[in-house]
């Protein structure tokens, strides 16, 4: 394999030509390099200055515009790798998970980098990988949704709680982190509760496991143990809430109500003993279903009666 300071190779007519390597930067010809990820990182900080600079003649779309481009990308993984170092135990995430997401950084650099700033190219596209990965952690990792001023917030806790650890030889209390942090202690407190939405245990986990026990051959897990709603229990509050609301109606109505839903007669028969005709009885019987569907509705404090 040809290496960076080659300047000469055979073809396959015996003839000898010059390495596109050695080709000057304001050639049409980039430098061929065979496999770019084994660049030394010192030379890719110098062929990255010849392939931006004829990445920003290139049309776009070309196939020398591809190959430059790519080589770029190719070139610079490390600085994805060393970037994606800083977080390979963060939340259990793969390392190539993260490598993916920075290289997406890294593109974005190559696409956006200026040479006229006068800046390395590396200290350009850190920030633009970091950032990413970043992103991702912050997009994808936490197990509910919490404001973005509270997921920062729990990062600098998290500091905090470190730094004053190791100061007191103990862990600091909600009032020593806001005092570090220079918070109040409702912040303080609401970045704590936050912090639990981070992550969230598994509902098939044993429940001997979750409190910690060990050696139990209990099947029984925290799906098991969780509460649901109670039919009788929303019975119970709605005959409560209905009690008074019975009171408040006149003989007739409450009379109309015992023998619609406690004799179960029908409109019929019930205006036959009031002496009315069906059609009245509907009406007595709707508007008095009315009123009292009105007293339970939810905007008046109370269920929605059915």
């Amino acid at each position: 394999m040809e290496t960076a300071t080659q300047t000469k190779r055979a073809d396959r007519t015996g003839t000898t030509t010059r390495s596109p390597l050695a080709t000057p930067a304001t050639s049409e010809v980039l430098p061929w390099i065979e496999d770019a990820a084994q660049v030394a990182p010192k030379d890719a900080r110098d062929l990255s200055k010849v392939f931006l600079d004829q990445l920003q003649i290139l049309e776009e779309g070309t196939q020398d515009y591809q190959y430059a481009r790519n080589t770029l990308i190719e070139m610079n993984l490390s600085l994805v790798r060393f970037a994606a170092g800083r977080f390979r135990n963060r939340s259990g995430s793969d390392l190539e998970d993260i490598v993916q997401v920075g290289t997406i950084g890294l593109i974005k650099a190559i696409d956006r980098f200026d040479l006229s700033r006068e800046v390395e190219f590396s200290t350009f596209a850190v920030p633009y990988i970091v950032g990413e990965i970043k992103r991702f952690f912050r997009d994808t990792t936490w197990a509910v949704h919490v404001p973005r001023r509270l997921q920062e917030l729990r990062v600098d806790m998290a500091k905090a709680r470190e730094q004053l650890a190791t100061e007191l030889d103990r862990d600091p209390t909600v009032k020593e982190l806001a005092q570090h942090l220079g918070i109040s202690e409702e912040e303080a407190t609401e970045g704590v509760v936050a912090a639990n939405g981070y992550t969230a245990g598994s509902l098939d986990v044993p429940v001997d496991a979750s409190a910690g026990g060990q050696g139990s051959t209990s099947e029984r897990t925290v799906a098991d143990l969780m509460g649901e709603s109670d039919s009788d229990m929303e019975m119970v509050e709605d005959l409560h809430t209905l009690a008074p609301l019975l009171n408040e109606l006149d003989g007739r109505e409450r009379r109309v109500l015992e023998m619609r839903f406690g004799r179960e007669m029908t409109q019929s028969q019930i205006g036959e003993e009031l002496g009315v005709s069906q059609m009245q009885t509907s009406r007595l019987l709707s508007r008095t279903l009315r009123k009292l569907r009105t007293g339970m509705s939810p905007e008046d404090g109370g269920p929605a009666l059915c």
